[in-house]
């Protein structure tokens, strides 16, 4: 499964120039972008994606499982569907950006509870601000954040800013495993 979602990811979501013109969320200037959109919206990369979250949200024992819209947002829905097709409901919630102006202000979106056991899901971890912002979120709504788990980890500094700030990540694919499928790719043709 992880070898066919780095084929998906590097076929669909991975940009390359010799030139960094890739500008990040952080500002920052990249040889590379990953949109993980193409995969992550796609049946097949649902179903990929889904399986093997899941496996990580079993193993963890969380009751929900979402992340900063809109990157979060796929990768919760399919984990959400897998855990039901598996007999093991995880539940999916979204954070909002920014607080509705109206009804409830919650940045929380989703049938979660206070209490509750969490798995922040990140679709590309580069500097782990984002990630660091749902936890924020999570926290305050009263949410026990248990882990992070990334479908791509930049190997940026994100995972380690945020191990610094307490907690667990999970990645299922790095930035290395896809230069190196794609470096293949580019050799062959």
């Amino acid at each position: 499964m992880k070898k066919r979602l780095i084929e998906m990811l590097v076929e669909r979501s991975f940009m390359y120039s010799e030139e960094p013109v890739f500008r990040l969320a952080s500002g920052k200037m990249s040889n590379y972008y990953i949109n993980c959109k193409p995969t992550t919206m796609d049946p097949e990369g649902m179903v990929l994606v889904g399986r093997l979250l899941f496996n990580i949200a079993k193993e963890l024992d969380v009751a929900a499982a979402g992340g900063l819209t809109m990157g979060a947002d796929p990768l919760a829905y399919a984990l959400a569907y897998t855990s039901f097709l598996e007999g093991r409901p995880i539940k999916a919630f979204v954070v909002r950006k920014e607080p509705k102006d109206h009804g409830t202000g919650s940045l929380i979106e989703g049938p979660v509870k206070p209490g509750e056991r969490v798995l922040i899901l990140e679709d590309v971890i580069t500097t782990g601000s984002s990630s660091l912002k749902a936890i924020k979120a999570a926290l305050d709504f009263g949410l026990d954040v248990v882990a992070v788990a990334a479908l791509v980890d930049r190997e940026e500094g994100g995972r380690e800013n945020i191990e610094k700030a307490g907690f667990r990540v999970i990645s299922i694919v790095t930035k290395t495993e896809l230069l190196k499928e794609f470096l293949n790719r580019t050799k062959k043709n």
